[in-house]
C-alpha cells in the first residue's frame, strides 16, 4: 500500500490576519483619546455663545492717562499785551559851569555815585573874590553918602519948622536922602551878584544820580554854559515801549507790567504805566507808553532793553479751566468731570478768558480740586465709566478694561 504524504498548510493566512489587526488597534487607541479630550475640551469651555453673552454683560472701562485729565485750580486769570523798549533815567543833567575860570580840580569820575549838592569841581575863585572885595567897598560907600543925606534931612526939616529955609530946598535935601538910598540898593545888588559869582567857582551836583560822562580836567579854562559833568538818575527809570495804536485803549496809567532786561534772563523786573503819549510816533503806527520803573539796587542801567508784558485786566481768586477741556451742549458751556468713576457733564459759567494762555475763569458751576477730562477723546462721553492710570488695580472693578482711550 503507498501511503502520500499531504502537504503542509500555506503561512501566508496567517500573514494576513495579523497585518490587518495592528492598524485596527492603532486606530481605535487614537479614537480613544481625542473622544476624551473632546468630552474633557466640553466640560472646561463654554459654548460660544454663552461666552459672548457674558462678555457682552461687563461695561467698558476707559483708562486714562495723566495728560488726559487736569485737575481744576483756583488763581488769578491775566489778560497781558506784550511790549519792548528801552530804558531811560527818569532824571538827568549836564551840569554846566556858570562862570569862566581855570579849573583846579574834579572830585568824581565816571561812575561813582554822588548826592545831591555835593562838590564835584573847583575853579579858581582869584578874581571872583576880588570882584567882590570891590562891590563891598562900593556898598560901603554908598552907605556913608546915605548916612549923610539922611543927617542933612534931618537938619533941613528942623530949619524948615523954623521957617529959616523955603519948601523947596527941603524938598531938595529930601531928594537927595532918595538918591542915596537908591545907590546903595544898587551897590548892594552888585555885591549880591559878585557873591554868586565867587560860589559859583564851586561846581555842585543839583541832583543824587552816577556821573556817566566828566568834559573836563585840571587846568583847563572854562567860559559860562561850558559842560563839566553828566549825572544821571538810575534809582528811578522809566521804561520807553512803543505799543500798537491799536491796543491803547487797552492801557491805563497805573496797569502793573513785568518785563525782563537782557544779562538778567532769570530775574523778572516790575513797574507801572506812569503816562502815555497822546502821538503816534512818525513813521509807525505806534504810540509811547512811558512805565515807571523804580531801580532801588541799581542793578538796571539807561539805555537796557526790556522785553514784557502789560497786565490789562486781571480776575479775582476763582477757578480756572483749560478752553480746551470746554464743550457745547446747545448754548451751554459743560465740562466732562470724572465723578466716581464716571463721566459726568457739568455746566459751567464762564468769565474772562485769556487765549494766549489757554485758560477761561469759572463763575460757578466746578470748584478747585475737580478731576476733569482736559481734552476730548473717542469714545468717552457722559456716563462712561473710566479709571485713572495711577490707581491701584485693587480699586479697580472686575471689568474688562479696553485700551486707553485716545485723543480726537
Amino acid at each position: 500500500m503507498k501511503i502520500e504524504t499531504l502537504p503542509l498548510a500555506s503561512s501566508r493566512p496567517l500573514s494576513t490576519r495579523r497585518r490587518w489587526r495592528t492598524p485596527a488597534i492603532a486606530l481605535l487607541v487614537v479614537a480613544l483619546a481625542g473622544g476624551g479630550w473632546y468630552a474633557v475640551q466640553g466640560r472646561s469651555a463654554p459654548p460660544p455663545d454663552a461666552a459672548a453673552a457674558k462678555k457682552a454683560e461687563k461695561p467698558t472701562v476707559f483708562e486714562l492717562a495723566r495728560n488726559d485729565v487736569v485737575t481744576v485750580e483756583a488763581r488769578e486769570l491775566a489778560l497781558r499785551l506784550p511790549l519792548s523798549g528801552s530804558l531811560a533815567p527818569l532824571a538827568q543833567a549836564t551840569v554846566k559851569s556858570k562862570v569862566s575860570g581855570v579849573v583846579l580840580s574834579t572830585t568824581v569820575r565816571e561812575g561813582v555815585n554822588v548826592a545831591a549838592g555835593q562838590v564835584i569841581a573847583r575853579l579858581d575863585d582869584a578874581d571872583a573874590r576880588a570882584r567882590m572885595a570891590q562891590q563891598a567897598a562900593l556898598l560901603k560907600e554908598a552907605n556913608a553918602r546915605l548916612a549923610l543925606a539922611n543927617k542933612n534931612e534931618a537938619n533941613s526939616q528942623a530949619l524948615l519948622k523954623q521957617n529959616y529955609i523955603s519948601q523947596n530946598s527941603f524938598d531938595t535935601t529930601r531928594n537927595s536922602v532918595e538918591l542915596a538910598q537908591a545907590a546903595v540898593d544898587a551897590a548892594r545888588a552888585q555885591f549880591d551878584l559878585a557873591r554868586i559869582a565867587l560860589n559859583d567857582t564851586t561846581i555842585r551836583a543839583p541832583l543824587s544820580g552816577v556821573v556817566s560822562k566828566r568834559f573836563v580836567q585840571a587846568g583847563e579854562k572854562l567860559s559860562p554854559d561850558s559842560p563839566v559833568m553828566a549825572i544821571v538818575d538810575l534809582q528811578h527809570l522809566t521804561l520807553d515801549a512803543q505799543v500798537p495804536a491799536s491796543d491803547i485803549p487797552r492801557v491805563q496809567v497805573g496797569q502793573e507790567v513785568s518785563f525782563k532786561v537782557d544779562g538778567f534772563d532769570k530775574r523778572a523786573f516790575s513797574g507801572k504805566v506812569a503816562r502815555i503819549n497822546p502821538a503816534t510816533e512818525p513813521g509807525s503806527r505806534s504810540m509811547l507808553v512811558y512805565i515807571s520803573v523804580a531801580n532801588d539796587d541799581g542793578l538796571l542801567r539807561a539805555g537796557m532793553f526790556a522785553k514784557g508784558e502789560i497786565t490789562t485786566e486781571k480776575s479775582a481768586t476763582r477757578p480756572i479751566v483749560p478752553l480746551a477741556a470746554l464743550r457745547k451742549d446747545g448754548a451751554r458751556d459743560v465740562v466732562y468731570r470724572v465723578d466716581g468713576g464716571k463721566v459726568v457733564a457739568q455746566p459751567v459759567q464762564l468769565g474772562m478768558r485769556n487765549n494766549d494762555e489757554g485758560m477761561a475763569e469759572v463763575l460757578g458751576g466746578v470748584e478747585a480740586g475737580a478731576v476733569l477730562l482736559a481734552v476730548p477723546l473717542d469714545g468717552v462721553k457722559p456716563g462712561s465709566a473710566v479709571k485713572l492710570a495711577q490707581a491701584s488695580s485693587s480699586a479697580a472693578a472686575p471689568v474688562t478694561t479696553a485700551a486707553p482711550a485716545k485723543k480726537g
